[in-house]
């Protein structure tokens, strides 16, 4: 039968006529997808509207009546076993003929077995159902006529579409919850073994609310891709209709199969990703789209009190720094107006960084750009790159959202291209609750509350970002996670040591859990076969840390007090056995001619000396051996021996805006033929700026002679600053973690401090230590990220370790002090 012989048979008002030529459309397969659905759509159209010619008995002329399409239906969306959502608008002069046409017109429906969504109203009552129902509304939005009085159903589409816009402020909100609380009855689309293709987030009743707020004018949803992510999804549901014969909207397992069969693809699991892609992409646009709504709405309630204020004209938006080339306005992060990404290749990471230390979303636009526009990092990463990274990671729960706005624009695979196996890659097991990459950055998440238990919190976090990266690949995921993490290390700039650390850490990630759960621990070949694994403290370490952030991030199932507990002790028995002398303070290299010089110039002119360089250190590739690598700034202090050094010099970099990435102290004897019997304190720092250009030398010595003679008050410039632009910050980190190391030094006394890396951290510190009455005989400090790992080795004022009830209390004096606001 041809189409227009199919055509003419469905338009008969008979069910019959149309039944025959639905079935041979949903079972010939020559249309699938977009064409059948419209097919489809267009021969219910003309059966319907035959239904409606009939009934009326009125082929010619009809006015005052109108059989309206709504909802899905009113899209064109019918799927083999859609509803059909029907609509007979009227206008009120003749009830009694409506109630006959009305029945005329659903008992065919209800005969074919088919669901029927209808009702009957006039325009006043359809406006004012609409009113009150906010289900009603959308539906209306998509209202299409299919037969009678056009002019009335131009008129309702009309109306509602003016409604809609008239009370978007109010109604937009309502919308949003509804969403809201269905995503939290539903769950998420993209990450369920068994999905709701309609109801869950992400799915196909999202996509429709987002369609209703571009109606509202009032914002857009980020189009690119969009239209045929729900393409995608109603793909789908169209062939689970047809392999179920239900009316279903549950993708169950048992099902997974035969609708990858119907779809032609290879199997439930490419099903799956199909699936979780779509999704992505219909959630990153549902975020971006109500994000800007609220913009918008907050935006035009505070207006008209500024106009009131200022006298009207336009603001402009302030913007905040954050980070070099990246702003904060209007609530969102951006690229500054200087900004270059296509000669600064870290700058992605750097603005992502900034978002999710803010705790604010990275704007698609920026986002957007930086796809387009940024140059690919070298191999290996520069430093900074990596440390961005591992600031990104270390950001807690604000880093899914900047991490699934960069993955949205395809700039995570550009980067790590690994990670391209395990996205949106399903996992079926009952235990895990996270697809493959959300598991990993979840993993990452929950590693970043453990940072401060560990001492490479940037080992800890890349590590619970790869642990599972070989479940891309055939065969056992850790082995081959092992091989993959070992090149990735060295591909952002981790050097041997480090990288085959991450590489051990991934190959055992389960190690712990499983022995601990499934293996007697009182016999001492298990403990033995640990530690012959782990092979270092320091590995061993981070392998508890990640063992309870990969347990934690993969279920609720997964971990439990119970199991915390067997996996501490088998900790402390491979602890024990691994022990043996910590190590002493490490000793001091000579001083190089350049530090001896400014040592003597500092004793013999009775003030700070320094001195401002590049550093660089060889990394060597297979394109450029030996090539160095920028390192920052390298800033050298000689001070005469004095109390109160640490806090001055550390405020000083505070009040310039200088992060300091690692820094060493120390005290220098000076040479033999210089006058006099003293001292002179040696800082060996490396720092960049938070933004824009380093300061003179002249300006930082200056500034350092005054904090040092008392005339400038640093705590006071501190405060003034960020009272002036507070910084921005997302969920709390982990609280700070101030510990005394027994045993680690014969001469003295090892406080070490691990905390969220922060303007004036190291100023503060100083402040208490001094206060505490202790000497700093020496101190190394490093930042891995956001997070300051540092070291200081105190004595008494006669040179003494502290006696142990004393370094208690300076360490829990330092901890209170730094956990204050």
């Amino acid at each position: 039968m041809t189409g227009t012989e199919e055509r003419t048979s469905a338009e008969s008002p008979e069910p019959g006529g149309y039944a025959a030529a639905r079935l041979r459309l949903l079972t010939e397969g020559a249309r699938t997808g977009p064409p059948r659905r419209a097919a489809l759509a267009e021969l219910t159209d003309d059966w319907l509207a035959g239904l409606f010619t009939a009934g009326a008995g009125r082929p010619q002329g009809i006015s005052g009546i109108s059989l309206v399409a709504v909802g899905g239906y009113g899209r064109g969306e019918l799927s083999p076993r859609s509803d059909l959502d029907l609509l007979l608008l009227h206008d009120g002069s003749d009830p009694t003929a409506v109630a006959a046409l009305a029945d005329r017109l659903w008992y065919p429906v209800w005969d074919l077995g088919l669901d029927l969504d209808h009702s009957v109203r006039t325009l006043a009552e359809a406006r004012r159902t609409a009113g009150e129902d906010l289900k009603v509304q959308l539906g209306l939005l998509d209202a299409r006529h299919l037969a009678g009085d056009l002019g009335l159903t131009a008129g309702l589409r009309t109306a509602v579409l003016a409604d809609w816009r008239n009370q978007a402020p109010k109604r937009l909100p309502e919308l949003k919850e509804l969403c809201d609380e269905r995503a939290e009855r539903q769950g998420e689309l993209r990450f369920l073994l068994e999905p709701d293709l309609k109801e869950a987030r992400g799915g196909l009743r999202d996509a429709t609310a987002l369609r209703a707020v571009a109606a509202s004018w009032l914002a857009d949803a980020p189009r690119e891709g969009l239209a045929e992510a729900r393409r995608t999804l109603l793909d789908v549901r169209d062939a689970l209709h047809l392999s179920t014969g239900r009316a279903t909207d549950r993708l169950a397992l048992q099902e997974q199969d035969q609708v990858a069969a119907e779809l032609g693809l290879l199997d439930a699991d490419v099903l799956l990703r199909q699936v979780y892609e779509a999704a992505g992409v219909i959630c990153y646009a549902a975020d971006v789209t109500w994000r800007e709504v609220g913009r918008v709405l907050r935006s035009r309630a505070v207006r008209p009190r500024l106009r009131a204020m200022l006298g009207g004209g336009k603001q402009v938006a302030e913007r905040s720094p954050l980070a070099e080339g990246v702003v904060e306005q209007d609530g969102e992060v951006v690229l500054a107006r200087a900004a270059r990404p296509e000669r600064d290749p870290v700058l992605p990471l750097r603005a992502a960084a900034a978002a999710a230390q803010a705790g604010l979303p990275l704007s698609p636009y920026a986002v957007r750009r930086l796809a387009a526009a940024a140059r690919p990092l070298p191999t290996p990463w520069p430093a900074e790159a990596r440390e961005e990274l591992v600031t990104l990671l270390g950001s807690g729960r604000p880093t899914v959202e900047v991490w699934e706005a960069l993955e949205a624009e395809g700039l995570i695979s550009r980067l790590l291209p690994d990670w391209e196996r395990v996205r949106c890659r399903p996992q079926r097991n009952a235990v895990h609750i996270w697809t493959v990459d959300r598991h990993l950055i979840e993993t990452a998440v929950r590693a970043a509350a453990l940072t401060r238990h560990v001492h490479r919190p940037d080992l800890l976090l890349v590590g619970a970002l790869l642990h599972d990266i070989g479940k891309g690949w055939p065969g056992d995921h850790s082995v081959a996670g092992e091989i993959i993490a070992k090149d990735v290390a060295g591909r952002i700039g981790f050097d041997a040591e480090d990288a085959a650390v991450l590489a051990t850490l991934v190959r055992h990630h389960l190690l712990l859990i499983d022995t601990a759960t499934r293996r007697d621990l009182d016999d001492p070949a298990t403990v033995r076969s640990v530690a012959d694994a782990v092979g270092t403290q320091g590995t061993l370490e981070l392998l508890h840390a990640l063992t309870e952030a990969d347990a934690l991030a993969t279920g609720p199932a997964a971990w439990s007090s119970w199991r915390g507990s067997l996996v501490a002790d088998l900790v402390r028995r491979v602890g024990a056995l691994l022990a043996g002398d910590l190590p002493d303070e490490p000793a001091p290299t000579a001083p190089t001619a350049e530090q001896e010089r400014l040592a003597i110039e500092a004793f013999r002119t009775g003030g700070p000396v320094l001195a401002l360089r590049a550093r660089s250190e060889p990394v060597p590739t297979e394109e450029t051996p030996g090539a160095p690598e920028p390192l920052g700034v390298e800033l050298l202090i000689a001070v005469p021996d004095q109390s109160a050094v640490l806090p001055a010099v550390a405020g000083v970099l505070a009040v310039h805006r200088l992060t300091v990435r690692t820094a060493e102290l120390r005290t220098l004897r000076l040479p033999q033929d210089v006058h006099g019997d003293g001292s002179v304190l040696l800082l060996d720092w490396r720092v960049a700026a938070e933004y824009g250009s380093l300061p003179e030398a002249a300006r930082l010595r200056a500034d350092l002679v005054r904090a040092l003679d008392g005339s400038l008050d640093i705590g006071g410039r501190l405060a003034e600053r960020d009272a002036a632009y507070p910084r921005r910050r997302g969920l709390l980190a982990p609280p700070p973690r101030v510990t005394v190391a027994p045993a680690a030094s014969h001469h003295a006394t090892v406080i070490e401090v691990r905390a969220q890396d922060a303007p004036g951290l190291l100023h503060r510190i100083g402040m208490a230590l001094e206060k505490a009455g202790v000497r700093v005989r020496s101190m190394h400090v490093s930042t891995l990220g956001a997070n300051a790992v540092d070291a200081f080795y105190v004595t008494t004022g006669a040179g003494e370790p502290l006696p142990e009830q004393d370094a208690g209390s300076v360490a829990r004096v330092l901890e209170e002090t730094l956990r204050a606001p």
